[in-house]
């Protein structure tokens, strides 16, 4: 586990490919399914309440179940995506693809009853919850405005996922329902500056500029 903002930590794997935080007492993310132990593991001697995601994705949901019961934690997913996240059939609201299909089998956790749908507005862990719909239906981002910190999510990527370089990029279009909807919730996003963003893949981006620009040149 290592600090990357005031409050943050990261919890994610190998050279940052699939990232889940503790946001104070928040587990934002769970990664896979096969991430569970080691998620366990890393909260030891921590204090945590609560379970949120930022969406209902195999690489994001995979260990919710298995942490929520570990834990006796309460879980909040975004309101369009509870059935979803109670169901744990995640390929079904995603782009048919066999990579997906493949992921549902190996990746996806099971289901678990959620305690709250998150709404653009709600506040998790002095974050101000923001609608980003586009690489899933019901996608949110968590913002915290007093020191400029996103958690982003995957409206955007800071790795290629083929090759695990550094860099930004927009989420494969493999896994993205809406492309230009997502494009939308990147200017969304962009457009409140921020000075930090947390990716659910990549490390993290200490330049806003950087990361303004980027979405200023992508397409409509």
């Amino acid at each position: 586990m290592k600090r990357v903002a005031e409050g943050v930590h990261s919890l994610g794997g190998i050279r940052d490919g699939i990232n889940a935080y503790l946001v104070e007492d928040v587990l934002v993310d769970a990664r896979t399914k096969w991430a569970a132990g080691t998620l366990l593991r890393a909260l030891e001697g921590h204090e945590v309440r609560t379970h949120a995601l930022t969406h209902v994705h195999p690489d994001h949901q995979g260990a919710s179940a298995a942490v929520c019961e570990a834990l006796d934690l309460p879980y909040w997913v975004p309101e369009p995506e509870v059935e979803t996240a109670e169901s744990g059939a995640v390929y079904d609201s995603m782009p048919r693809s066999a990579v997906g299909w493949l992921q549902q089998r190996l990746w996806v956790g099971a289901g678990h009853p959620v305690d709250r749908g998150l709404c653009g507005g709600d506040e998790v862990a002095g974050f101000e919850v923001i609608e980003t719909p586009g690489h899933s239906e019901g996608h949110v981002s968590f913002w915290r405005g007093a020191d400029g910190t996103l958690v982003l999510g995957d409206v955007l990527v800071n790795m290629d996922l083929l090759t695990t370089r550094p860099g930004l990029h927009e989420p494969p279009g493999l896994f993205t329902s809406d492309r230009k909807r997502n494009r939308e919730s990147a200017r969304r996003v962009a457009d409140l500056e921020p000075e930090t963003v947390l990716f659910g893949h990549g490390p993290p981006l200490y330049d806003g500029d950087r990361f303004i620009e980027f979405v200023a040149e992508l397409g409509r």
